[in-house]
């Protein structure tokens, strides 16, 4: 493999510098390096990043592929910046054995584009009554830490004690889709002035906050780890928050889309719109950005939900639930948190490389942009400005609520262990 210098990046958004790629590592960073023998990619007023990685993707495979593959969602990944992406578990089977999530494990090693590290699913079937096989998907090639049932929430309080006493034997941590099933029957959208005007089932905040709540006290009890999964309202931020002043092993992620969308977005009826957890008021995301930048929100995850068109091209109670959003996340961050001053670059490069790393567990990846260190970096334009045309996106989906809408930012290249995904902005 041959060298490759990135010259004059403003590393981590800092002052600009010279880095020199050798093999699948990091040989230097410096200024005036030399560019004999190497491949030179001018990066004037470029940032450069540590790798991204998504804690939060679904990639349908195996068993809807007419919404997402490995091999698409992966492409997606690399051109949004990402070098590593957690694939979630309900597929089709569901990844609640060791011989799924080693089906997907591999499938992300033949694609090429970025590494794929699965979720495996905390109960049978998703179905909340029995326990997956936890110890043989960890044990196995694909070795899993992190456990969900996104889509469905563990509501058994005592099944969602056994999952975090069964992790605790390998460091293992259980992601929680934070929705308690009762009090969301039939909800079509935030509960709130819009949805009573709307006509529409209510999706209340408490429905997420009373699971949280609950969970961080099990977390505490078992003395485990908990993550909490696209968090979106204020009353849960202060949950956390309270949480991690008590020392209580808890993380939390927020979605690029709970970060600028609101629910008046749903006045249109326009499917696209209709996620999970629902879009809140623009209290709820100003509390959400503010603990992004305090830590009380360790991590930015996409929750990339891939349809097809038939499930989102039809009426709003019909439509299936989920926005694609890998490829413009970063972004959507640059937008809602850079632009604004709430964060720097390297604030960015922690929530969204580091911290996701360590939560999952994930070795080298979300390591410093220093010599010695694995080559998985993004290169990204913040100067750029362009509308968003879904019909250009490596994703089989095209179900993104930023259609024509202008953001900031683009990644020009990212790098895989030293090999180029992305070159300037178009797959490799």
């Amino acid at each position: 493999m041959s060298k490759i210098l990135i010259r004059g990046a403003k590393v981590l958004g800092g002052e600009a510098q010279d880095v020199l790629i050798d093999g699948e590592t990091i040989e230097a960073v410096g200024n005036g390096l030399s560019a004999e023998g190497a491949q030179v990619i001018e990066a004037d007023g470029q940032v450069l990043l540590p790798g991204l990685v998504d804690l939060h993707t679904h990639l349908r495979e195996p068993g809807r592929e007419d919404s997402e593959t490995v091999l698409t969602g992966t492409k997606a990944a690399a051109r949004g910046g990402w070098t590593a992406v957690h694939a979630m578990a309900n597929t089709f089977p569901v990844a609640d054995t060791a011989g799924v999530v080693e089906q997907v494990w591999r499938l992300g090693r033949e694609s090429g584009y970025c590494d794929v590290q699965p979720v495996g699913a905390v109960t049978v079937g998703l179905e909340g009554k029995q326990l997956a096989e936890l110890g043989a998907m960890h044990d196995s090639a694909a070795g899993v830490m992190v456990f969900s049932d996104d889509g469905k929430c563990v509501d058994d309080a005592v099944m969602m004690r056994r999952a975090l006493e069964y992790v605790k034997a390998f460091d293992g941590v259980v992601a929680q889709h934070a929705q308690e099933p009762r009090l969301t029957e039939g909800a079509q959208m935030n509960e709130g002035t819009v949805s009573a005007e709307l006509g529409l089932g209510g999706w209340p905040a408490v429905a997420e906050e009373s699971v949280i709540a609950r969970d961080v006290l099990l977390a505490e009890h078992v003395g485990s780890r908990v993550h909490i999964c696209h968090l979106s309202t204020a009353g849960s931020v202060e949950i956390v928050r309270w949480a991690k002043s008590r020392g209580i092993d808890v993380t939390a992620e927020v979605t690029p889309h709970h970060l600028l969308l609101t629910d008046e977005l749903v006045r249109t009826y326009n499917p696209v719109y209709k996620v999970n957890p629902p879009l809140r008021t623009e209290k709820d995301v100003m509390a959400l950005r503010e603990a992004l930048a305090d830590g009380t929100i360790d991590i930015v995850a996409t929750d990339h939900a891939p349809h097809p068109r038939e499930d989102k091209d039809c009426e709003w109670a019909a439509a299936a639930m989920g926005m694609v959003g890998l490829e413009t996340a970063l972004s959507v961050v640059q937008q809602t948190m850079v632009d604004t001053g709430l964060l720097d670059w390297a604030g960015v490069a922690e929530r969204m490389s580091a911290n996701p790393a360590k939560i999952g567990r994930l070795d080298g990846h979300g390591r410093p942009v220093s010599a010695g260190e694995p080559a998985n970096l993004t290169l990204v334009d913040p100067a750029y400005r362009g509308a968003v045309d879904p019909a250009g996106f490596a994703s089989r989906s095209r179900n993104t609520p930023y259609e024509g809408r202008e953001l900031p930012g683009r990644v020009t290249h990212t790098f895989l262990r030293g090999r180029a995904t992305v070159i300037d902005g178009k797959l490799a």
